[in-house]
């Protein structure tokens, strides 16, 4: 009896432990439910604000000085794939990694995707995709404007969001949805179902800009901001004006870290915290490193 006794109890322990380690594994990788900021780069500062109301929401705000020594831009190339896709799906720590900027964001939303189970999705990396709206990078144009994906257009360090195309000699481009805030107010959006977000945002003298990203679906940690409050929050932030990229378990902003990207937020792609998404496109940041990087 002893035997088969101290067998049960051992197949007992191994349960709890397959129970309970993913959790374990998950609550060590996903950013702390603090408040916290810090300086990443030169011109660049991160901060953590957590609300409790209305819902639980880890918010990820970066802000980035556009008159800094070394801020530059980048983004994802296409490329021409069988079938006329424009892009091969990457995550965005493989996109920061592989070309080295100092901080990436997932960026256009993308066809075709579907997301049934852990196991059962499309795309996985490396599979071809195209973006919806239009997409730049360093010149040249890899997707075309769509007057419904208004655009965050870039030449050098002068931003812009508009509703219309990129002006002629625009050198980088992506496409969102909606345009969140005009002339520093809210715009009237009727989606107000809690979701992880992604947005970019600019101030009203076009020297500062803003990179939001928004956990959600992890209930009782973050679970997510409509749109009309991702609006808001911007307004909050000073901005201008202010685009949503695509959200969902897309959303995923990483900085460069001494030993490879560190993931800022919490992901949630297939439902599993802290997975990342690969996707058709990124924005990505060169920045001049500090003194002391910092490494939470």
């Amino acid at each position: 009896m002893r035997p088969r006794k101290w067998f049960l109890r051992f197949i007992l322990a191994l349960l709890i432990l397959l129970v309970l380690a993913p959790l374990v594994l998950v609550r060590a990788r996903r950013p702390s439910a603090t408040d916290y900021q810090t300086k990443l780069f030169q011109g660049v500062a991160y901060s953590r604000q957590v609300y409790t109301a209305p819902r639980p929401m880890l918010i990820h705000v970066v802000e980035i000085d556009l008159t800094a020594p070394g801020i530059a831009f980048f983004v994802t190339p296409g490329k021409a794939l069988t079938g006329g896709m424009e892009y091969r799906a990457q995550t965005t720590a493989d996109f920061l990694r592989d070309n080295k900027v100092q901080l990436a964001l997932n960026a256009s939303f993308f066809t075709p995707f579907h997301e049934t189970a852990p196991w059962d999705f499309y795309p996985r990396a490396g599979d071809p995709v195209d973006a919806y709206g239009l997409a730049i990078a360093a010149g040249v144009q890899y997707s075309a404007f769509a007057p419904a994906f208004p655009v965050l257009c870039i030449r050098g360090t002068a931003v812009t969001i508009s509703q219309q195309n990129c002006a002629a000699g625009t050198e980088q481009a992506v496409a969102g949805n909606h345009i969140l805030v005009v002339e520093a107010q809210p715009t009237q959006l009727d989606d107000e179902r809690p979701n992880p977000r992604t947005a970019v945002a600019l101030s009203a003298n076009r020297q500062t800009m803003w990179w939001v990203a928004i956990d959600g679906r992890q209930s009782g940690y973050s679970e997510g901001a409509t749109l009309a409050e991702l609006a808001a929050i911007l307004a909050d932030l000073g901005a201008d004006s202010a685009l949503n990229l695509d959200g969902g378990g897309s959303t995923t902003l990483v900085r460069s870290g001494l030993n490879g990207p560190v993931i800022l937020n919490a992901p949630i792609h297939t439902r599993i915290p802290t997975r990342q998404r690969p996707v058709a496109n990124h924005l990505g940041l060169f920045a001049l490193l500090i003194t002391h990087p910092a490494n939470e």
